[in-house]
């Protein structure tokens, strides 16, 4: 039986053996690649990547793009937070999948008259 230990961000038991050292914390493995590759919705080389997905005919989307796309399409724009709460999904991971959208040039981001951001199709 292998020893386990808590990732010191998101406290998630992992194997000891696995848990990746980055300034002084130990981590999991998905968040230290969230410390060292932050998300950057704004990328543009990865934009210019994606829209070679974006130019087909669909597109392959995860469950949770086709979710987010088809909601904030239905209702022309979107705050993030309320997007998640409609969802029931952790802003982490809204915010991730976002950025893939972005780079294909599906959703973008802006911010209204109320200071706030809101997504919207691009």
């Amino acid at each position: 039986m292998s020893d386990t230990s808590k990732c010191e961000k998101c406290g998630a038991a992992v194997d000891a053996g696995e848990l990746v050292e980055h300034s002084g914390q130990h981590l999991c493995e998905d968040c230290y690649m969230d410390r060292v590759s932050p998300l950057k919705p704004c990328d543009p080389w990865a934009v210019h990547n994606a829209r070679g997905a974006k130019n087909l005919a669909t597109p392959e989307l995860l469950p949770l793009q086709r979710l987010m796309l088809d909601a904030v399409t239905a209702a022309g724009a979107m705050a993030p937070d309320d997007l998640a709460a409609r969802l029931d999904v952790q802003r982490p991971e809204l915010d991730k999948q976002f950025a893939v959208l972005r780079h294909m040039e599906l959703l973008r981001g802006f911010k209204g008259d109320d200071g706030r951001v809101y997504w919207c199709r691009f």
